[in-house]
């Protein structure tokens, strides 16, 4: 199949639509082996089902499309929808009522946020917009904003910890409270659609989203075999993933603002507001993909110097850390797993 981008916008439920029947004509018509892609959260969805019957394949395809479809609505930071008004209701002083998947995300937010020390900040949304990375135009061109500007809302001291929870209902003391989800939805959705295929009994299976996964099973009679992406582009390496398992790459060289010569990647530090720089990406293995998704981000946050205790407070031993010069950081579990594609220097880090 031929892969083309797209932008967010009006046409999205379209394009998904597009992209399904796309999927489902291209359905591998091998007896063992289905697969179809969708489009969502800015990326390809690649859904691939190992052992499934046809009449399986098809309905599973049909439900995650519009699975992803609704997610793509309702959890965008900035086009209409469920999320944006959340952050209205948020700014505004009232209550608000949340479907059960963004409440569940708010609880795990909450955790991770512990963990981390603040590092993972899904409450920034008000920062990022500030920077203009509420966009699928990249990369932005200009000077940063004003540290005014940036100080502004940093006095405030958004935070997920901030949001109050009574069953579906969310409300928060803090105004400067503006959520934004692009750390953690796409290791939900991943999540949801295992489930999903699990419920249906669909025991083997991948679901990609731009490199970022969770596999169930096996590949016939191996391992689902998966790339580790490298910075800037190409594989670093390959991981046989196990059982049940999340891999996720969160990377400062794919989103950016451009001002001149110089480079201000879109993951930002919530405690100064700024873009991080010393590392280039990080790649976790973990159970779950919403935890892989936020630790990721958290591990670029917390640099060089602070990764490691951010690992181990999360519970995390299977973590591949890449600095600004290509040089490898990584744990002695996941050096067991991971395959490298080219020489690297490398460093083990207990």
């Amino acid at each position: 199949m031929k892969k083309v981008a797209t932008r967010y916008g009006a046409s999205a439920a379209a394009v998904l639509a597009g992209w399904l029947c796309l999927g489902l004509l291209s359905a591998c018509q091998r007896n063992e082996e289905h697969s179809a892609e969708l489009f969502v959260f800015g990326t390809i969805v690649e859904v691939k089902l190992w052992g499934a019957s046809g009449e399986q394949a098809s309905q599973a395809f049909a439900e995650l499309q519009q699975m992803f479809q609704g997610m793509h609505k309702n959890w965008h930071a900035w086009e209409p929808g469920m999320l944006v008004n959340i952050n209205r209701a948020f700014a505004n002083g009232q209550t608000v009522e949340a479907d059960q998947d963004i409440v569940d995300m708010v609880r795990q937010s909450q955790l991770i946020e512990e963990q981390t020390a603040g590092r993972f900040n899904p409450a920034i949304g008000a920062l990022i917009g500030l920077w203009g990375f509420h966009t699928s135009d990249y990369p932005i061109i200009g000077p940063p904003p004003d540290q005014s500007d940036i100080d502004a809302i940093l006095m405030h001291h958004p935070s997920s910890r901030d949001i109050h929870i009574d069953g579906l209902q969310l409300s928060s003391d803090n105004p400067a409270v503006e959520l934004d989800f692009g750390g953690i939805a796409k290791g939900y959705a991943v999540d949801l659609a295992i489930r999903y295929l699990q419920e249906h009994g669909i025991s083997n299976a991948i679901v990609n989203a731009g490199g970022d996964l969770r596999a169930i099973g096996h590949h016939g009679n191996r391992p689902w075999r998966v790339a580790v992406r490298q910075p800037g582009g190409g594989i670093l390496g390959a991981v046989e993933v196990r059982g049940d398992e999340a891999l996720f790459t969160s990377g400062n060289y794919e989103r950016f603002r451009q001002d001149n010569e110089e480079r201000y990647p879109h993951i930002l530090d919530p405690h100064t507001g700024w873009p991080v720089q010393d590392v280039a990406s990080v790649t976790v293995i973990t159970a779950e993909g919403i935890v892989a998704d936020a630790a990721a981000t958290a591990l670029v946050v917390a640099g060089l110097d602070g990764w490691p205790a951010v690992a181990r407070a999360m519970g995390l031993d299977q973590v591949l850390v890449v600095d600004e010069s290509g040089k490898v950081y990584l744990t002695p579990a996941m050096d067991q797993r991971v395959e490298f594609s080219t020489d690297v220097e490398k460093v083990l880090v207990e």
